[in-house]
């Protein structure tokens, strides 16, 4: 019901979004890397990494702050708590919201890339599922953190320590395997990694680096560990 009042301007943004990406890192960017990468034009090994990023970035910013709200500030959570709603209602609705608005922007964002050029296999539309994927096993975990940091300044300590150092370093802007060793295992430990392998291999048409169901188990135990730990947090917020 609150995005029915917002949707316009997050519409503008979903396709504002990609087009300053794709022109600013896939051609600006990409006019410097002559010989590509991996035989590849810049432009479109650099899209799926970008869409697993997008679809990380809109994942945390619609986990941490409107959470937080909905127990500090606006606390809708306890209103509807108070109502026959269960916990695993009110956490698997605001859940399944986070997941509308990650395949949304991956919808647009698939769109104006394809415009570009950039999507080299049909196979592309099954970066859907997988944004959806990496999505969820970023958002259950920041649940569960947020449900329990008491102030917004741990917020963001998430975007300083972990999200910034995940996209500039999981092998979005250029290959994981030209860092150091100790550092590509914390790539490769990162659930944006393995979203970025996935999205790459569907949208060039290659197989990707470790195997589909791997990184597949790797994201859903995330995903499912982030559940467990926002329903337990989540349940000594709200049932007293």
């Amino acid at each position: 019901m609150g995005y029915r009042r917002t949707w316009r301007a997050g519409v503008f943004s979903s396709f504002l979004l990609p087009v300053l990406t794709v022109v600013g890192f896939g051609l600006g960017v990409g006019a410097y890397i002559d010989q590509g990468v991996d035989g590849v034009r810049y432009l479109d090994w650099i899209v799926p990494g970008l869409i697993a990023s997008t679809a990380l970035q809109v994942a945390v910013g619609d986990s941490m702050w409107p959470v937080y709200s909905n127990f500090q500030w606006a606390k809708i959570y306890f209103a509807q708590g108070a109502s026959p709603l269960r916990v695993g209602d009110i956490l698997a609705g605001h859940l399944l919201y986070v997941l509308f608005r990650v395949l949304t922007s991956i919808v647009a964002f698939l769109l104006v890339t394809a415009l570009f050029g950039a999507l080299r296999s049909p196979w592309a539309a099954a970066v859907l599922p997988v944004a959806a994927l990496v999505g969820l096993a970023v958002a259950a975990p920041l649940f569960a953190y947020t449900a329990v940091v008491d102030s917004d300044s741990w917020l963001s300590m998430v975007f300083r320590f972990a999200v910034i150092p995940m996209t500039l370093f999981a092998g979005v802007f250029f290959p994981v395997e030209s860092l150091p060793g100790a550092l590509r295992w914390l790539a490769y430990a990162t659930p944006l990694w393995h979203g970025v392998d996935l999205c790459r291999a569907a949208t060039l048409g290659i197989a990707p680096q470790w195997s589909v169901a791997g990184h597949l188990l790797y994201l859903a135990a995330w995903a499912l560990g982030g559940w467990l730990l926002a329903h337990r947090a989540f349940r000594r917020r709200l049932v007293v």
